[in-house]
């Protein structure tokens, strides 16, 4: 692929990562992305076969962008696990409050499992690192089993919190005392 193939390739990725963010991830279709990048309607077909390896080339530069804010929120390590779990988790639940329509794409059943650009292998990592923490914090527990459990529980607020259903039920206007509920049932009183 030359430079203005990989470049048009990129630019419709980008267009995809535009629209998702301003009209969420039901506006992905190849007709819109290929009208907003200024291209035919069956250009997007050249680089991406299937609609299914486009919306995996948009998810997968949400999972690296969550990967980027996590690893900057975790720092150099010298926090202690506990800490490093909150902040994780307090960028996870921004992120799908800030990204909602591409929070919701990227953990569409159907791309992660389809294996098309290495989604899984882009999403399993930082999986690995809630694994890797969870352990530290409870080194008497399965840390794979607490750390999916805990990714639930997170996943729930932020869908039920994205839909404004936990607004409504207990009152909050901010998801951090749910999210130090979440933290202390999996992981034990952080006090």
């Amino acid at each position: 692929m030359d430079a203005s193939e990989s470049g048009l390739r990129d630019r419709l990725v980008d267009v995809g990562v535009e629209l998702v963010a301003s009209e969420g991830a039901q506006a992905l279709t190849l007709r819109e992305i290929a009208r907003r990048a200024g291209v035919s309607h069956g250009a997007p077909r050249r680089y991406f076969p299937t609609h299914l390896e486009l919306l995996s080339a948009i998810a997968r530069r949400g999972f690296a962008e969550l990967a980027e804010r996590a690893t900057a929120a975790t720092g150099d390590g010298t926090a202690t696990p506990r800490e490093q779990l909150t902040a994780l988790a307090r960028v996870y639940l921004e992120f799908a409050v800030d990204s909602r329509g591409m929070y919701e794409l990227m953990f569409r059943h159907d791309l992660l499992e389809s294996g098309h650009l290495g989604l899984r292998d882009t999403s399993l990592p930082l999986f690995g690192r809630l694994v890797e923490l969870v352990g530290r914090v409870r080194p008497d527990a399965d840390a794979r089993v607490v750390a999916g459990a805990l990714w639930a529980n997170l996943h729930g607020i932020a869908q039920l919190w994205g839909w404004g259903s936990l607004q409504l039920a207990t009152g909050a206007d901010d998801f951090v005392p749910l999210l130090r509920s979440a933290l202390d049932a999996h992981l034990g009183d952080g006090a």
